[in-house]
């Protein structure tokens, strides 16, 4: 197993060795064609001079002897190419000997396999359009090439490998740094993803980085830690309180059936009924865990039908006019008429929903209070707005407060609940396929926003 930084490493640094060494040689391999293809140009211009030269000879003398041209050994020799001299019916007229030049220590051949093999070409020397004779250009290689040329492409291949040792010492360097600004932050998420598992729901990432994917990926794993870390809480919470209530009642019957029957309490109709009501109370809270569960339930049936949201909320708003005139809280219930507020839906788990938002309202609503319930439309959604103006819920409990049995700070569980209420609206309305929102000010109240998709545009 590798780690990321070293993986990505050898990646970058392969992919760079192999494309600087097929760079190298294609480099290497285009200009030894161009050098030599320059040599043979140069070769062929000498070759063109030399005829010309001949040409010339021809012009001054009218004919060929031992003398014609003799003045062109030396430069030939110095060169490393042989002439001969031949007249208009190719017979030899002079040449010089390619032995003495084969043994020369300048001499350089293009190549080993052409070392030893001695060429001639024969050209043709005119003079007023008609041969007059040919001179004979002998060399051992076909491209010659002096201490200069040697000396010109050794520099060029030692720039090539100079260049190649270079790039290779700036690409580690690179994919080094590269590798880091990559490794560091998958490293971190990886170490805080195990960390998680094992229960450590404190460690966050703190690396920096420009690349918007990693950033994204490091705010992703430390969300998903503070959620995990609030979900432990919550758990933790959710025990204790499940525990809580469940001992309560389990408590009292015990003391007091066991006074009962130690004596110290009278078996009579007052007692046996206080115990039946915690009975009771213990019953209640079973069946609200069971409500929860069957709310949670996937697959939850729905008797899905044409419901008029306006009428289903007037109907709700009026059972609980009663009491919220007992809190003297003042009830109130606005829409815009001719609208259309139909939707698909279970009319009872609708009526539920609605039900739990405005027992909750008027709980948490002092008296003098005051309550509405505002019905819109907007496109193709119905906009349903319960306002009051009760104790308010705190920023810290916001986030939370459709989690199960969650009852926000001590001013709120002081007044009776079971804390499954919204997490019941929250569920129904996800299989809805509707959307909740809440906005809550301590001691100012709260805003309950539903949205649902219109039936008819």
């Amino acid at each position: 197993m590798y780690s990321i930084r070293k993986k990505l490493s050898i990646i970058l640094l392969v992919c760079s060795v192999l494309a600087t060494v097929l760079t190298a040689i294609f480099v290497n391999f285009t200009i030894n064609n161009k050098f030599n293809q320059y040599m043979v140009d140069i070769q062929n211009k000498r070759n063109e001079r030399i005829v010309q030269y001949f040409q010339e000879v021809y012009k001054r003398d009218k004919q060929w002897t031992k003398e014609s041209g003799k003045e062109m050994e030396h430069e030939a020799f110095m060169s490393n190419y042989c002439l001969t001299l031949l007249d208009a019916n190719k017979k030899l007229v002079w040449t010089m000997d390619p032995n003495d030049i084969r043994e020369k220590n300048h001499l350089t051949m293009i190549n080993d396999k052409e070392k030893g093999v001695y060429n001639t070409i024969n050209l043709p020397i005119r003079y007023n359009e008609k041969i007059v004779g040919y001179v004979g250009i002998g060399q051992y290689s076909s491209v010659l090439l002096s201490s200069e040329d040697i000396n010109f492409k050794l520099s060029i291949n030692k720039g090539i490998a100079a260049s190649i040792i270079f790039t290779l010492i700036i690409v580690i360097f690179t994919s080094l740094y590269f590798s880091k600004q990559f490794s560091v932050p998958i490293r971190e998420v990886s170490n805080i993803s195990v960390n998680l598992s094992h229960g450590d729901y404190n460690t966050r990432s703190n690396a920096k980085t420009d690349i918007l994917e990693l950033e994204n990926l490091k705010d992703s794993i430390n969300t998903l830690g503070e959620k995990l870390k609030q979900q432990d809480l919550l758990r933790r919470r959710l025990v204790s309180d499940i525990s809580h209530e469940i001992r309560t009642p389990l408590n009292i019957l015990q003391n007091n059936l066991e006074a009962m029957i130690d004596g110290i309490f009278p078996v009579n109709t007052e007692q046996l009924t206080a115990l039946n009501d915690e009975v009771i109370r213990f019953g209640k809270l079973l069946n609200n865990l069971n409500v929860l569960k069957e709310s949670e339930a996937e697959g939850i049936l729905l008797n899905k039908e044409k419901v008029s949201i306006d009428e289903l909320i007037a109907a709700v708003c009026d059972d609980f006019m009663i009491v919220s005139k007992e809190k003297n809280i003042e009830l109130t219930y606005n829409l815009k008429h001719n609208e259309d507020y139909i939707i698909l839906g279970d009319r009872d788990k609708l009526k539920q929903v609605f039900i739990n938002i405005l027992s909750n309202a008027v709980k948490f609503t002092n008296e003098n209070g005051n309550i509405w319930v505002n019905l819109a439309k907007n496109k193709n959604e119905i906009i349903v707005s319960i306002r009051d103006t009760g104790i308010g819920i705190s920023k810290e409990d916001l986030p939370f407060i459709f989690e199960r049995l969650y009852r926000g700070d001590k001013s709120r569980n002081k007044i009776d609940g079971s804390g499954i209420g919204l997490t019941i609206v929250k569920n129904i309305l996800t299989f809805h396929s509707a959307s909740i929102n809440v906005e809550s000010e301590v001691n100012k109240g709260s805003t309950f926003t539903i949205h649902f998709k219109s039936l008819s545009s």
